[in-house]
């Protein structure tokens, strides 16, 4: 119920701030009870700033030459709090299945299950996806993908909430046919669910897909748009030897016209014109200066002795009905799942499903890191790893899901080392390992109250955290305030007193690769003239102000 107010003792001055605040308000979207039982785990970072704390017992060492995913057990809101600081702008990808809010209890706000007869249960849901979301999208590169799956129940709530939050962002809702049986309902048969993508606007950050069977068309134009004079760039020569296209020429002048489709060269190639058996002067499909990308798609057919262009397309843009056998989620979730670790886990979405969905969001197939933040039982993670598998890629997968009814511990983390390592199935047949490592935390806690001692706390127990912002989990060396990490490519230097600046120098002096140093600072000095001597290699940076700085723009 909103808020009622005894306006008779108030002032004029106050009545007129409270009239612009109610101007102010929002006319249109969503407009639900946020204040009356705030999120706890919220609140709580008021008082105590999260940090990550490594689980040694629980890494997988498995191949120094695949990447090192992440799995971060604790509440998402926490972990994300982290992650904005450790991979601000750098993930590509970020899929989530967030309860579904069916009121059959399948999810708690604040430790209490949300049910059917809860008069809240949809504010409650609307602000706990708003604290995340909003957190969200500080993580997103520029070219950065949101994909959120929902059903029924708040499918038109989500898509609003996310108009509101993701401002200049396009947004397409899938439909992902997941269960062809159906769940009954009063009137309908349900056999679907969906899924939003959410990408910035003016711009292709959607991968094609592949067609079943390719499709051929002629090159040539045709129909009502199709004459030379409607595009004067796509009239040019396309140049063929021994029925093999070679090149293309240039846009031809207005005033030249050839004087039939083929035009034979002394040096053996024949010229080909999108001229139609009439003579009509037609034109290709695509622009001289586009025509290029798609050569390899191009080929030639000789009829009646005339060579014609043809385009072979074997890739198509993403339809917005996705209706496959390898998306429904009984098969490749439910049993699948219960093949590699022999447990039941409710609703577990189709391994291809998400495979799919991340497939068509990804670009860079060697330096993606995908992020899934209601892990649930690790599918995400699986998918990265089989998308890794088909294309030897090294994208990355961050994992974060809680340990309620223990789905961390007894299935999001042994399928993933089952997938990682290998495993017998039931039947005894040996399941060969999809490779790659694995760094395990939990969520853990600081005092929030900014004094020097709270500083030096955070300072100790942010090793963790400035070693996956930088990737670089390898010791090199431990040695009382000084540490060390590295990967293939970089250094990292931890240095918790600044009196060892020298020592640390002596050190690194004749490390070949570069060296990002965190120095620990009550202030926020960057120590930069420190290193003047050796910044063509080192790159210095204090702590924790920079952690702080991260923190109190999400806790505000």
């Amino acid at each position: 119920m909103p808020k009622k107010y005894d306006y008779s003792g108030w002032s004029k001055e106050d009545l007129v701030k409270r009239v612009n605040e109610l101007e102010k308000r929002k006319k249109y979207g969503l407009v639900w009870d946020e204040e009356r039982e705030p999120e706890k785990v919220v609140l709580e970072c008021k008082k105590e700033l999260p940090v990550l704390k490594e689980v040694k017992e629980k890494e997988i060492k498995n191949d120094p030459d695949k990447p090192t995913h992440i799995l971060i057990e604790g509440d998402n809101y926490h972990a994300l709090s982290v992650l904005n600081y450790t991979h601000e702008n750098s993930v590509d990808v970020i899929y989530i299945d967030p309860p579904y809010n069916t009121g059959a209890r399948d999810w708690k706000y604040n430790n209490n299950y949300v049910d059917d007869n809860d008069m809240y249960r949809h504010s409650k849901w609307l602000s706990m996806m708003k604290n995340r979301l909003l957190v969200t999208k500080k993580l997103l590169t520029k070219t950065g993908v949101l994909i959120c799956t929902i059903d029924k129940y708040e499918q038109p709530r989500l898509q609003l909430l996310l108009e509101e939050i993701f401002i200049g962002y396009e947004i397409v809702c899938i439909t992902i046919v997941h269960n062809p049986a159906g769940t009954q309902g009063k009137n309908f048969s349900y056999t679907n669910e969906y899924a939003f993508f959410v990408f910035p606007v003016n711009g292709t950050y959607i991968n094609k897909t592949t067609r079943e069977s390719a499709l051929v068309s002629a090159f040539r134009d045709w129909g009502t748009i199709s004459l030379r004079t409607q595009a004067k760039t796509c009239f040019y020569p396309i140049i063929v030897k021994n029925m093999k296209i070679i090149g293309f020429g240039d846009v031809c002048e207005d005033q030249y016209h050839p004087e039939s489709s083929n035009f034979q060269q002394k040096d053996g190639t024949t010229f080909v014109f999108p001229i139609d058996k009439d003579g009509i002067e037609k034109k290709w499909v695509f622009s001289r200066n586009s025509v290029e990308k798609i050569k390899d798609e191009l080929f030639c057919k000789k009829t009646n002795n005339e060579i014609t262009i043809f385009r072979r397309k074997n890739e198509a843009s993403y339809r917005t009905v996705w209706d496959d056998k390898k998306f429904y989620a009984n098969i490749y979730g439910s049993k699948l799942l219960n093949i590699i670790i022999d447990k039941t886990f409710p609703f577990p979405k189709s391994l291809y499903a998400v495979m799919e969905c991340v497939k068509a969001a990804i670009h860079d197939k060697n330096n993606s890191v995908i992020l899934d933040y209601f892990a649930g039982s690790g599918t995400t993670g699986h998918a990265v790893l089989e998308l890794n598998k088909e294309d030897s890629g090294n994208r990355r997968f961050i994992l974060c899901t809680n340990n309620e009814n223990n789905i961390a511990s007894e299935v999001c983390l042994p399928r993933i080392t089952k997938v990682i390592k290998g495993y017998e199935n039931k039947d005894g047949k040996e399941i060969l390992g999809l490779g790659g490592n694995l760094k395990y935390y939990q969520t853990d806690f600081v005092p929030a109250k900014t004094t020097d001692i709270n500083k030096e706390k955070l300072t100790k127990q942010s090793v963790e955290m400035i070693c996956l912002r930088e990737n670089t989990f390898e010791t090199v060396m431990e040695d009382g305030s000084i540490k060390i990490f590295q990967n293939k490519e970089k250094y990292t230097a931890i240095l918790f007193d600044q009196l060892a600046i020298p020592k640390l120098k002596e050190i690194i002096k004749d490390y070949d690769k570069p060296i990002q140093v965190y120095i620990f600072s009550l202030g926020d000095d960057t120590f930069a003239d420190e290193f003047a001597d050796m910044k063509e290699k080192v790159t210095v940076k204090s702590i924790p102000a920079a952690i702080l700085r991260v923190y109190r723009r999400i806790f505000k």
